[in-house]
C-alpha cells in the first residue's frame, strides 16, 4: 500500500478497501511495498495504523519510497525483516526485498536468489509463490522502462528453474497479468493514490488458489470485480465511471496489496 502523505492521502479510499478485505477474510494479505511517500517514521506510523485494522495474517515487504531517508531502519522497527517466508498446506511463498536506500531502481541480489533456491526447491504438492516490490519484466502503459530489477534476468532464471507458480509485483502503478511458462505474474495498481496508470481507478488484487489453479482478480476499491483477461484484452483510453456501467479503464494505484486464498 501506499499512503502518499499523512496529509493528503485519501483515508476514505482506504478505509473502503479496509472493509472490504476484513470482509472477504482472506487467508493472506501481501502488501508489495510503498507503505509511504519518503520513508518518514509520521508515515510509517500512519500506515502501520490502517495496516493494524485488517484482521487477516499480512506479509510485508518495503518499496523504493520506503527506504528514503534511511527509512529501511524504521521498515525493520515497526515490520521486522524485509525478507521473510511463509508456508501452509497449499501455498509457499517466499517475499524478497528489492528496495534499496535513496534508490528508483531494484535489485533482488545473489544472496536473496539463493535464499530463494533453499526454500522453494524440492516443494511437491504446494503453490511455490514469490512477492517483491519490483517488476522483473515490463508493463504496459507505464512510459520508459526505467525500474526493473537490475539482475532481473538471473532472478527469473531461478523463478524458471524452480518452477514457481506465481510472482506477485507492485511498483509501476499498473494492474497486469503476464504468463511466463508455467509461472504466471501479477503486478498490483495501488489502494490509495491518484497517481495511476493506464487503469484511472484505485485497486488490489484477489488471488484465489485452489488445488493447481490460480485465479487472479482486480477488485476497484468500492466496485465491481475484474478479470485480468478483461483487463489485458482492453486497450488503456479514457472511459467513463463504473456507474454508467461501461468499462473502466484498468486502474494503477500506489498501494500495493493482494488478498489470497488459499
Amino acid at each position: 500500500m501506499h499512503c502518499k502523505s499523512v496529509e493528503s492521502f485519501p483515508r476514505e479510499k482506504l478505509q473502503t478497501a479496509i472493509k472490504e478485505i476484513n470482509e472477504y477474510n482472506p487467508d493472506l494479505v501481501v502488501v508489495t511495498g510503498d507503505l509511504t511517500e519518503n520513508g518518514f517514521k509520521n508515515e510509517y506510523e500512519e500506515a502501520k495504523r490502517f495496516l493494524d485494522q485488517i484482521s487477516s495474517p499480512k506479509m510485508i515487504v518495503p518499496g523504493n519510497h520506503d527506504t528514503k531517508y534511511t527509512g529501511h531502519l524504521i521498515f525493520q522497527e515497526l515490520f521486522g525483516s524485509p525478507v521473510s517466508f511463509m508456508m501452509n498446506k497449499e501455498l509457499a511463498l517466499f517475499c524478497a526485498n528489492t528496495a534499496r536506500p535513496d534508490k528508483d531502481e531494484g535489485r533482488f541480489s545473489l544472496d536473496q536468489m539463493d535464499a530463494l533456491a533453499k526454500h522453494l526447491s524440492n516443494l511437491k504438492g504446494k503453490v511455490k509463490a514469490v512477492a517483491m516490490h519490483h517488476h522483473p519484466m515490463p508493463i504496459p502503459d507505464t512510459g520508459l522502462e526505467r525500474a526493473t530489477i537490475e539482475d532481473a534476468g538471473d532472478v527469473l532464471k531461478v523463478i524458471h528453474n524452480l518452477n514457481v507458480n506465481l510472482v506477485l509485483c507492485g511498483h509501476r502503478h499498473r494492474p497486469w497479468m503476464w504468463h511466463l511458462g508455467s509461472t504466471t505474474l501479477v503486478f498490483s495498481g495501488a489502494v490509495c493514490t491518484p497517481k495511476l496508470r493506464g487503469f484511472f481507478e484505485n485497486s488490489y488484487n484477489i488471488i484465489d488458489i485452489q488445488n493447481d489453479r490460480i485465479e487472479a482478480k482486480l477488485k476497484i476499491v468500492g466496485g465491481r470485480l475484474v478479470d485480468f483477461r478483461e483487463i489485458v484484452s482492453r486497450p488503456a483510453t479514457p472511459s467513463t465511471t463504473e456507474s454508467t456501467g461501461k468499462w473502466c479503464v484498468p486502474s494503477d494505484d500506489k498501494t500495493e496489496v493482494y488478498t489470497l486464498r488459499a
